[in-house]
């Protein structure tokens, strides 16, 4: 059926037309060219404003600048196949960063990782009620010595930065029942996707704001997060609107068995399909309101939840004799083997509430927490925090300043070593107490499909003040800038 506003245009210059072409005015106002041209002109302006209508209606961008990805619509092919339940993904990401002060060296790097992301809805495709797969393959890149190998931090000032490759991330099948209250996923899973997530957070680009150091410090291979997704399962409850369950359980080392290197080298294609360290198993429960569209009140979610691991974690201070007894591991003539602890923990809690909101603008704060036994981890407890402010420039509603610092602490035994190795060895030795990390972020939105990210970021006591290239050096706080580029295509 043809669009009423363009038919009322088209009956409208229908009618100026019928006006010139009368005797009495038309020949007596201009000669038959001039008619021609006018008549001309009048039937152009209709079918202008006809097409103005009908883009209008289909919401059509008028401008590459308009448009929700940079390569468009593909002629209507990405549409027609997210109408059938394909949907397809490509992003860029692209970064420099460069340490002005401090550090381990004084020297910017380049970062950057393609997303290629395929998501399939089977219910849409073939009728298969709640059933979904997804696939998201990386290719990452850098220009050699990273930003954290700069600062020489504990937590990465990059949540892209990884070993240069082309590896498989996450891969994985989901079932939906009981109209989506219940949730099971299975496959190549990655816990950072879903477990002490905070929305507001993810406006930084430090690592530690997605999975923390909290954690990667302390658990096999870094766990089951970026870059290195594991196999593993996930069940999901949803007894209400508001609360849910979440439940997982992943290999234990995603590197593989046999890794006595680099773990992402140990698996650098990411098909590893590691099944061997045991088994990691993380549970969440969450509490979320005001999450609808027309809810009256400020969004919130908070989230308790804990993590184990059944794996054999050595002690951060002792090992033992032949006689075993134990002793520092700093008297190396003395020590012959590890003493071991069965299995590792931690508890959490995250916290993420918008705090205040007017039309498009609203300022959001967070706070995460966790602590692990001091005996088997390098870092016994972790905090961050910070704070979101979107639309902070008049005019600019999609724009996002977000704020936010990191808090580790070396656990009492960690540190007792180093205090063990310089009573033995002498000065100089660093003996390592906490890494404190701020941000500083404003994400720019440039057009639908890109955003232009500056980023400032200090770093006091990178890696406990202890030079990892080092020990016997202290290492000077960092001062670290950039520029981030994240584009749709």
């Amino acid at each position: 059926m043809q669009d009423t506003r363009e038919s009322h245009k088209l009956v409208a210059a229908g009618d100026e037309m019928k006006a010139w072409r009368t005797p009495a005015i038309g020949h007596r106002m201009f000669g038959e060219r001039q008619r021609r041209l006018l008549l001309a002109a009048l039937t152009v302006s209709a079918t202008i404003g006809a097409s103005a209508a009908r883009a209008q209606d289909a919401k059509v961008p008028t401008s590459i600048w308009d448009q929700q990805t940079l390569t468009g619509d593909w002629g209507g092919e990405r549409t027609a196949l997210s109408n059938k339940g394909v949907t397809i993904t490509v992003n860029s990401i692209d970064e420099i960063l460069g340490v002005l002060s401090g550090g381990v060296r004084q020297q910017a790097s380049y970062e950057g990782r393609t997303e290629f992301t395929l998501e399939t809805d089977w219910e849409k495709l073939t009728g298969w009620a709640g059933a979904t797969t997804h696939v998201t393959v990386f290719q990452i890149r850098n220009s050699g010595y990273d930003a954290a190998d700069n600062v020489g931090s504990l937590a990465d000032p990059s949540n892209i930065d990884a070993l240069a490759t082309t590896r498989l991330f996450t891969a994985w099948f989901q079932q939906n029942a009981a109209a989506d209250r219940v949730s099971f996923r299975i496959g190549q899973l990655a816990a950072d996707d879903e477990f002490m997530t905070s929305t507001t957070a993810g406006g930084l680009i430090g690592g530690t704001f997605g999975w923390p150091s909290g954690f990667a410090s302390n658990l096999p291979s870094g766990g089951p997060a970026y870059p290195l997704a594991t196999p593993g399962a996930r069940l999901t409850l949803k007894p209400t609107d508001q609360l849910s369950l979440l439940a997982a359980v992943f290999s234990g080392n995603p590197a593989g068995a046999d890794c006595t290197g680099l773990p992402q080298a140990c698996d650098r294609y990411g098909t590893t399909f590691s099944f061997s360290g045991g088994a990691f198993a993380i549970s969440e429960l969450q509490y979320a309101v005001n999450q609808g569209k027309d809810a009256k009140g400020l969004a919130g979610v908070y989230k308790l939840g804990a993590w184990y691991h059944t794996a054999d974690f050595a002690d951060e201070h002792f090992g033992l004799t032949p006689a075993g007894t134990a002793v520092s591991l700093a008297d190396t003539s003395m020590v012959s083997s590890p003493l071991f602890h069965q299995g590792n923990f931690a508890i959490y809690g995250v916290a993420d509430q918008t705090v205040w909101q007017q039309n498009e603008r609203s300022l959001s704060l967070f706070v995460r927490a966790s602590g692990s036994p001091a005996d088997r981890n390098l870092l016994s407890y972790y905090v961050d925090g910070g704070a979101g402010l979107t639309g902070l420039v008049p005019g600019r509603e999609k724009d996002v300043l977000t704020l936010g610092f990191a808090y580790e602490q070396i656990s009492r035994d960690a540190a007792a070593l180093d205090q063990d190795i310089l009573a033995i060895s002498g000065p100089p030795y660093a003996v390592r107490d906490h890494e404190l990390f701020f941000e500083a972020s404003y994400t720019a939105q440039v057009a639908p499909w890109w955003m232009l990210q500056p980023d400032v970021q200090y770093f006091v006591h990178p890696n406990g003040g202890q030079n990892p290239t080092n020990p016997t050096l202290t290492i000077d706080h960092a001062l670290l800038a950039g520029i981030r580029s994240t584009i749709k295509f």
